[in-house]
């Protein structure tokens, strides 16, 4: 009688198994990355995102990237083909992959798109971005403050709202502790060409800058000012990344982004059936914006001063845009009493008082 119930529960068993559903697969996740990853800036620090989110939903998704792909029209084909390969979330990590994110998007509507940096969404599109310029200010005070020349160089990839944010919160920065503070930009025309931000940064520094800036990929500005900081006395503040093992004497500090929080918990809501669209602007207070460790060779009432000024803008207590801002032209864009709109920011296209250089022309 034993040798029966066994026997039937075994069956039993069996026939379970065989009906039961079979394991889901694990979801496909794509990102697509407008520079080589490396091991700093600003593809790096996605990727590490990725690499957080995936080790937190391990067996549940897989992801895949493909790196170094151009703005424009052939972007547009590898985000198509990316989901024609089975991902049914995609992340495109740049601003000139608005447009054919957009298009994709809305051909796939059963796959899910994320866009970093743009402003245009849609019902399967959502948009992300970090507040840079945050950052930024920060960085530029301690700048005005330990600046002996009073002029600071900024190597900038393509003159869009979110780079011009990032100078104009530097310069604004820098002036409000050193009245005498300028801020000189060269424009490189293009996220990563390390040969070209080098030649912008030693530029600038022949020009007197004995501060150093980028909105670029690569480390190449913290390296030439490494390079140059023994003779010119020349300092430097990295983006994206610490960068301080590339410029270990020059790097003061800079403003790194953080990502993979947020894309832990975007996933989570995909795959929850949850998501209901996301337009995402973190700064500091969400921890998507952070600075780099401060050097040594930053005074102690420096630090001080700066993460005091860090607190306050986590508490919404100080916006680095807070009237009154006004132009190069002497135009005032906020009042007093004000704190400039987000709206406004990211429409940004000129510069505030303490920007030396010309504004790009059309």
């Amino acid at each position: 009688m034993k040798t029966c119930n066994l026997a039937l529960a075994g069956a039993l068993l069996a026939t379970a198994a065989l009906n039961a559903a079979p394991p889901a697969a694990p979801v496909k996740i794509g990102f697509i990355y407008v520079s080589p990853v490396g091991d700093a800036g600003w593809t790096y620090q996605h990727d590490l995102g990725r690499k957080q989110m995936e080790a937190t939903y391990k067996g549940q998704v897989t992801t895949k990237f493909i790196e170094n792909v151009p703005e424009g029209a052939d972007a547009e084909r590898i985000i198509r083909q990316m989901a024609q390969d089975g991902n049914t979330i995609i992340f495109t990590t740049s601003f000139g992959y608005m447009n054919p994110t957009e298009k994709v998007a809305k051909t796939l509507p059963n796959v899910t798109f994320f866009h970093a940096t743009g402003y245009k969404s849609g019902a399967n599109m959502g948009i992300y971005n970090a507040r840079f310029y945050e950052g930024r200010y920060l960085n530029g005070v301690i700048a005005g403050k330990m600046s002996k020349t009073n002029v600071a160089g900024y190597v900038a990839a393509f003159p869009i709202p979110e780079v011009v944010m990032g100078i104009n919160a530097f310069a604004r920065g820098m002036k409000s502790v050193n009245p005498k503070a300028e801020v000189r930009v060269i424009w490189v025309n293009s996220w990563f060409d390390p040969g070209k931000e080098r030649e912008a940064a030693m530029t600038l520094i022949a020009q007197g800058a004995d501060m150093i800036t980028h909105h670029t990929d690569s480390t190449a500005v913290v390296q030439a000012a490494e390079e140059k900081h023994k003779e010119k006395g020349t300092w430097a503040f990295s983006y994206h990344s610490d960068m301080a093992k590339y410029g270990p004497t020059a790097q003061l500090s800079g403003t790194t982004h953080v990502w993979g929080d947020f894309y832990t918990k975007t996933v989570k809501e995909v795959l929850d059936k949850k998501w209901k669209g996301t337009n995402v602007w973190g700064g500091i207070k969400d921890g998507m914006i952070q600075l780099a460790p401060m050097s040594k060779s930053v005074p102690a009432d420096v630090q001080k001063q700066v993460k005091g000024l860090e607190a306050s803008i986590k508490a919404g207590k100080f916006h680095p845009f807070a009237g009154p801002v006004v132009d190069q032209d002497g135009k005032e864009r906020v009042a007093k009493g004000k704190d400039m709109s987000d709206s406004d920011m990211n429409a940004m296209n000129y510069y505030v008082q303490g920007v030396a250089s010309a504004f790009p022309k059309n």
